[in-house]
Order: C-alpha cells, then sequence, then structure tokens
C-alpha cells in the first residue's frame, strides 16, 4: 500500500509542470507563515525525527511496529467514533465502537489489528471532517507547527483533540504521556520513510508541491472544491491505471494516506485516511499529507 502511495505522489509531482507549481494558490492567504513554518518542520525532519525513525526501523523488528501502530489506530478510532456521533452518522459510529472493542478486548488492547481482518470498516474520521458535514467544507491552507500541511479547518479539530487527547485515559502520568506521543510520531515517521524518499529531488519546490498535492487530495476526501489556476491540472486519476480489482490506485492511494480526517458520509472510503488529519499528521513535515462552498477563512 506504501509503495502504491509513494508512486502515485511520485509520478505526480514529476507530471506537474514546473509553471504549475510557481503559481499561487488562492486558497493560500498565509503563504509567508506557511513556509516559514515549512522550513523549521523541515528543519525539525531533516536532522531529528526522519532521523530518529531510521533508527528506529532499524532496531525494531517489523512485528514490533506493526503492532505500535495498531494500538495508537485503535486509539484514532475512538476520535472517529466521537466525530462520527458529532455527525449523526450512526453507521460509522457503530463500525467505529465495533472496531476498537473487538480490537480491545481480542487483540490485545489493540496490538493486532483483528477488525481489518474481518472486514469492519477503517473510517477514520476526525473533527475536520465533522466540521465539513456541518458546511465547512472549503477551507485555506495551513501548516501545522512540527506536524505538517493542514487546512485552518482541520487544524483546529487537531488543536482541540491535542489539548483533550484520547490517551490521556490511559497514560496518567506525563512521562507516559510523553513518551506515548513520541513513540506515535516516531512510528508513524518511520511508516513514511519510503514515500518522503521518494519525494526528495523530485520537485524544485517542495513547499508548492506538498501544497497543491495536499489539498487536491483532501478537496476529494470531504467534496470540497479548489479554485481554478488556468493552467492544465494533473488529475491524479490519470497518473494510476486502474487495479486489477476493478478500483483505481487513487483509492488506493488514499487509503495509505491519513491524515491526517475523512470525508462527508457519502464520499470517502472508510479507509481514506489511515493517515489522516490529528495533529501528528498522515505526512511528515516535509511530504505532501494528501480541500481537506462555504466559507474561507
Amino acid at each position: 500500500m506504501k509503495k502504491a502511495t509513494a508512486t502515485v505522489l511520485t509520478a505526480f509531482l514529476l507530471a506537474a509542470p514546473a509553471a504549475a507549481w510557481a503559481e499561487r494558490n488562492p486558497q493560500d492567504p498565509y503563504e509567508g507563515y506557511n513556509r516559514f513554518m515549512f522550513k523549521v518542520n523541515d528543519t525539525a525532519d531533516r536532522y531529528v525525527l526522519a532521523p530518529v525513525a531510521r533508527g528506529y526501523r532499524y532496531v525494531t523488528p517489523k512485528p514490533v511496529r506493526t503492532g505500535v501502530g495498531n494500538f495508537f489506530n485503535n486509539l484514532r478510532d475512538v476520535v472517529s467514533f466521537g466525530s462520527n456521533v458529532l455527525r449523526l452518522d450512526a453507521k460509522r459510529a457503530s463500525e467505529d465502537l465495533v472496531r476498537v472493542g473487538i480490537n480491545t478486548t481480542f487483540g490485545l488492547g489493540g496490538l493486532i489489528n483483528i477488525a481489518d481482518a474481518g472486514g469492519i470498516p477503517n473510517n477514520k474520521n476526525t473533527l475536520g471532517d465533522t466540521f465539513s458535514s456541518w458546511g465547512w467544507k472549503n477551507s485555506n491552507y495551513f501548516v501545522y507547527p512540527l506536524s505538517g500541511p493542514s487546512t485552518v479547518r482541520d487544524a483546529l479539530g487537531n488543536t482541540i483533540v491535542t489539548v483533550y487527547p484520547v490517551d490521556n485515559a490511559i497514560f496518567h502520568t506525563s512521562a507516559g504521556r510523553i513518551g506515548a506521543k513520541a513513540t506515535n510520531a516516531v512510528n508513524r515517521r518511520e511508516e513514511l520513510l519510503d514515500l518522503t524518499d521518494n519525494l526528495d529531488g523530485a520537485v524544485l519546490d517542495r513547499y508548492t508541491a506538498t501544497r497543491d498535492l495536499y489539498m487536491q487530495m483532501r478537496a476529494r476526501q470531504v467534496g470540497g472544491t479548489l479554485p481554478s489556476s488556468g493552467e492544465d491540472e494533473v488529475d491524479i486519476d490519470d497518473l494510476v491505471a486502474p487495479s486489477s480489482d476493478g478500483g483505481n490506485a487513487t483509492d488506493s492511494g488514499y487509503q495509505a494516506v491519513e491524515t491526517t480526517a475523512g470525508a462527508t458520509s457519502e464520499t470517502v472510503s472508510p479507509s481514506a485516511n489511515d493517515y489522516t488529519h490529528d495533529a501528528t499528521a498522515w505526512v511528515p513535515v516535509t511530504a505532501p499529507a494528501p480541500v481537506e462552498a462555504v466559507p474561507s477563512h
């Protein structure tokens, strides 16, 4: 899945004309701040997070890394449950509840992902999706500090979840909570090493490449619209051949790419947010995390 995502993203970036990346995006009015924070995030990732993630990959067996990822994804299902309750989406809320119940009880506290094996939909919706379902579909691009690509809408949801994290119910000490957040961040960064390695050197301006790809993918997830730049735009669907099961690789790419946060209840496949939009990002600080008509801010 991650290899397919890397292929989609790299193909998109290489196929896009250089002039297109130079266009100022109407949904990026905070570009001055965003570029500054992008550099801060990029520096932190390049010299701290990515090296730590590589070391973590080297010393930690794959089954252990998978278990760690499953554990924190189980907590994200709790957030998804709350988000779908706020959206009055009983179907997805019940799916999330069943996932949490099965993985927590039979999956050793979430270390084993039994729900996926049982075919239970993997929604991973966030508060950003809740706000979208309430009408806030389009939102301006925003680079979240020490996290990565986001929108004003999704950043608001991420902040709420960061201030009131679900894992506080499990980790009752400051040391435990800090350790859990650090472990989650490193594990998720390790999952994206191959993707970001493929993107390195693919484009001249990684900021605009990251922004444009993220906004396009997020718009598809929540059913938003993007302003036309007047240039020929690259459609991700055109870059990917249909998969053998009759679907398309774009859908698979969405499944591999979280983030950081879901979609309207009718437009996004449940697993579109396996790396969605919580504050720890579906992508690292420098990569496009794959807008996430109504008011823009």
